[in-house]
């Protein structure tokens, strides 16, 4: 394991029992890494697994198989005392902030809650603490004596970032962490995370779907479709020139607000397929434009087809010569 990775995935399988005796294969032989300070960003149409895979990387969810090191060591393996210390480095951030806070506990106990398992805190220590968490995020010290409702969503969002960083983490899993808000308030929460980040050392697996948004905070970025990833990439490259077919679909449908558009809509065929019955070969296959004999049969695997940057598809290296 490189010494600069925080995570180390290979291989990683998460499925979920389904009716007769099928599985959902929400993860599905996924292989990434995340290196420290950096932002790895997961994008993908609903349903993709990309929720699926954040939580399992904390054991929200157990993998099914496959290998997650954290800090070059297996997490699964992980001693009682090492596990509450996983457990304190390694923080989430929540898509909708109206159910994800305690409506019946102050604004002040919500952010106290981690620090009760994970600090020998004084009380005037806690109080303190959820002073400068309150400031950090942007908000006053009079925030901590409100209850959740009578919060606007922005700030609701900005309780759940100040709720992570109580624990000192090291690593957060933000998923979809501005579906919920206002456009108008998205970009104030992006900006916040990435100051947080350059003063606090972070490391981000940043879930969304909202491609415009990602690109402002991504060092790198994995396209996932049914539970597999297509393609990875550092976030320019992937943005100037994407290689595979459904990463190409995808960026054609963002909109280039203030101009005079050129790019060509590409509008995919059908429906994404179930999860329980994936095409044979190629899971995006049924949908391809440039489907092969070869991608019906055979499942393309992730190569480098230029510098650090990854594609699964049998057509890439003709498609883009």
């Amino acid at each position: 394991m490189s010494n600069n990775n925080l995570y180390e995935i290979r291989n990683l399988k998460r499925y979920f029992p389904a009716k007769n005796g099928k599985v959902v294969k929400a993860v599905d032989d996924v292989t990434f890494n995340i290196a420290r300070g950096e932002t790895f960003s997961l994008v993908g149409e609903s349903g993709c697994g990309k929720t699926t895979c954040g939580r399992t990387l904390l054991g929200v969810y157990p993998k099914t198989a496959g290998s997650i090191l954290y800090n070059g060591k297996e997490s699964s393996e992980l001693s009682r005392a090492e596990q509450k210390e996983f457990k304190r480095q390694n923080q989430m951030i929540f898509q909708d902030p109206y159910s994800c806070l305690d409506p019946r506990m102050a604004i002040g106990t919500i952010i106290q809650e981690g620090m009760n398992v994970h600090y020998d805190y004084t009380p005037a220590e806690r109080n303190e603490k959820v002073r400068e968490l309150l400031y950090k995020v942007g908000l006053t010290a009079d925030f901590a004596s409100r209850f959740p409702h009578e919060l606007s969503g922005g700030q609701r969002q900005r309780i759940g970032i100040a709720r992570a960083l109580a624990m000192n983490p090291s690593f957060i899993v933000c998923d979809e962490p501005i579906a919920a808000l206002d456009v108008s308030i998205q970009a104030q929460v992006i900006n916040l995370m990435i100051d947080l980040q350059q003063e606090m050392g972070l490391t981000y697996l940043f879930i969304s779907h909202d491609l415009s948004m990602v690109r402002h905070i991504s060092d790198r970025i994995g396209v996932m479709y049914l539970g597999s990833l297509v393609e990875v990439s550092a976030s320019g490259p992937l943005y100037e020139k994407p290689l595979h077919p459904y990463t190409k679909a995808l960026f054609s449908a963002i909109p280039d607000i203030g101009k005079r558009s050129t790019k060509e809509r590409i509008r995919l065929q059908g429906e994404i397929p179930n999860p329980m019955n994936p095409p044979p070969g190629c899971k995006f296959s049924s949908r391809c434009p440039y489907v092969t004999d070869r991608c019906s049969h055979e499942a393309p695997q992730l190569q480098e087809l230029e510098p650090d940057h990854f594609v699964a598809c049998h057509m890439a290296a003709v498609l883009n010569k």
